[in-house]
């Protein structure tokens, strides 16, 4: 696996290819990760991976400086499962000046669910994905559903800005319990990791509600017992709700009486940890 530091580095490594696969990561690497790089691999060649910590999607009081970089165990997770080519960059190669172009996402899909809860992250993802995407050039790049709201805005983006780039999703890989797998359930103590899997019991629960009772007041009705099981359980919630696939917009009857159209999505905070998950239906 070649590693390079530098957009021109990438650019010399790359020639005059324009059929990569690409995974973009932020690092400190899981199965979850190595999941979309075979995915990625599948899909097309070279496969090139990114890592970096992107300081745009994370606000002030969110956990930036502490975010777990683990550059040489993911490069030896990389090589196991073919990758390619790793581009690396740091900061000032991929923010030789202060960004102030962004990438705004549009009312009822950026600023929903996560975005509600995260002011400006889509903000800060969207724009790094196309810094990434003008760097790489891919033909493929693979998006994890664990990430399902990021997925949705990076298709969007690539549509509208009629990038010739295939997004592909890669389906979320848990544990043995059920806890979908990502680098912040390392933040997780014993206790709380022992609890972590009722985040996805909640949605599976949310989710056999709304697929057996199809009425919009029965839903909100599950969603809110939903939020307070959890609390009762000593969590946070942010939120547990279910929106359709196409748009993430909440459903009509019309909806919810449509199997196979619809996903449960929940953010909540245990301890300090913030985890997020989903489960289409």
């Amino acid at each position: 696996m070649q590693i390079v530091r530098t957009t021109r580095e990438l650019r010399a490594a790359l020639g005059a290819r324009h059929d990569a696969a690409f995974v973009p990561t932020m690092g400190n690497l899981h199965e979850g990760h190595l999941s979309l790089m075979r995915r990625g691999k599948a899909a097309g060649q070279p496969l090139v991976a990114s890592i970096f910590v992107n300081r745009l999607q994370f606000a002030p009081h969110e956990d930036f400086a502490s975010y777990p970089r683990t550059f040489e165990v993911d490069c030896e997770k990389l090589r196991t499962v073919g990758c390619d080519l790793l581009f690396a960059p740091d900061e000032r190669e991929l923010y030789p000046v202060e960004q102030t172009f962004r990438v705004r996402t549009p009312h009822g899909l950026g600023d929903i669910l996560e975005g509600e809860f995260r002011p400006g992250f889509f903000e800060g993802v969207a724009t790094v994905v196309l810094k990434l995407f003008g760097c790489v050039q891919p033909a493929v790049a693979v998006f994890g559903k664990k990430d399902y709201q990021q997925l949705m805005v990076v298709r969007r983006m690539v549509e509208q800005f009629n990038l010739p780039i295939s997004i592909v999703p890669g389906e979320t890989m848990r544990e043995a319990d059920g806890l979908a797998m990502s680098s912040r359930n390392g933040y997780l103590d014993p206790g709380e990791r022992a609890e972590a899997p009722a985040l996805a019991r909640a949605l599976q629960a949310l989710a056999q509600h709304a697929a057996g009772d199809g009425s919009p007041p029965a839903l909100a009705d599950a969603q809110h017992e939903a939020m307070a099981t959890l609390r009762a359980r000593g969590w946070k919630p942010d939120y547990l709700e279910v929106r359709r696939r196409i748009d993430l917009a909440p459903p009509r009857a019309a909806d919810l009486a449509n199997p196979g159209t619809l996903v449960a999505l929940g953010a909540a905070r245990l301890g300090t940890t913030r985890l997020i998950d989903n489960l289409e239906f």
